[in-house]
């Protein structure tokens, strides 16, 4: 038997589901002797630690709350609990609500890794689906426009504001898998925990971890890589869209008490349940037999 060349590291938080078809997806969809999968469940003590103790194919790691930790330090903590076990080539930090749709996608990610011996990690900064090139142009316009507005009135802040949310917009227009998205030296994007993929030797190098100076997961670990020279590689939207999906925030729309609004609530189960159903996610859920 080879040994696993990707650990996968999935947080976990009361999302039963979600949690079910992720990991069926993985399952139905790579080849076992490549991966290891280390789920870290934060203290959900419900269904879904329940369902995740009856698989054997996966590690999982039980985590207890920190009284007064808030939800993102939760989920970098526990991904970095997980990575003093790694001890394969490469780590891959994905969410629950990241899903896999084709048995490509894990020798596509090690392929754009592996084009350079100096590239440290690669990832996305989004995952959705692009909007259609009409609401992208009419974007940047708009963003154009009101950068014009708040340079007139000599409002620096917003106005370095909307100059970053301008560069998104050409990011989802025009990006590709070498673009360097912080070419300002802003540092404003970094690797997102939802999809992305670390040579662990850099890690080891470096004594890096996830929640580095309690930043947003991935944030100072990506700061460090470039600091030290190594590439950051962002893939496409559309080349990244071929193997994965993600439903943006889906935790926090299912669970109220992270505070979103009725409204936002609402548009987020919409847009999960219409997700769903293009995966095609009942058929898998119902498929138990992807457990074993």
């Amino acid at each position: 038997m080879t040994e696993p060349k990707v650990t996968i590291l999935i947080p976990n938080y009361k999302t039963l589901k979600l949690a079910k078809l992720c990991l069926r997806l993985i399952r139905k969809y790579t080849d076992p002797e490549k991966i290891h999968v280390i789920v870290i469940d934060n203290d959900s003590d419900d269904e879904s630690t329940d369902y995740l103790r009856s698989l054997k194919w996966i590690e999982l790691i039980e985590r207890k709350k920190v009284d007064g930790e808030i939800p993102a330090l939760s989920h970098s903590m526990a991904l970095d609990l997980a990575l003093e076990r790694v001890k394969t080539p490469y780590v891959l930090s994905i969410h629950t609500d990241t899903f896999v749709k084709n048995s490509s996608w894990l020798d596509a990610l090690i392929a754009e890794i592996e084009k350079d011996s100096n590239i440290a990690g690669i990832g996305s900064w989004k995952l959705e689906d692009p909007p259609s090139l009409y609401k992208r142009l009419w974007k940047i316009f708009e963003f154009r426009i009101r950068a014009a507005v708040y340079y007139i009135t000599k409002n620096e802040e917003k106005f370095n504001h909307v100059k970053s949310q301008k560069k998104s917009g050409y990011y989802d227009l025009f990006q590709s898998n070498s673009l360097n998205l912080n070419d300002d030296d802003s540092g404003h994007y970094y690797l997102r925990s939802h999809c992305a993929l670390y040579r662990m030797d850099f890690i080891k190098k470096y004594k890096l971890c996830f929640s580095g100076e309690e930043k947003t997961a991935g944030s100072h670990m990506h700061s460090i890589l470039v600091q030290n020279n190594h590439n950051m590689v962002f893939l496409s939207i559309s080349f990244l869209s071929r193997y994965l999906v993600h439903l943006n925030h889906a935790t926090m729309v299912l669970h109220s008490e992270f505070g979103i609004t009725n409204r936002t609530r609402r548009q987020g189960l919409k847009r999960i349940e219409r997700e769903l159903k293009q995966l095609k996610a009942e058929k898998i859920l119902k498929d138990a037999s992807l457990d074993y």
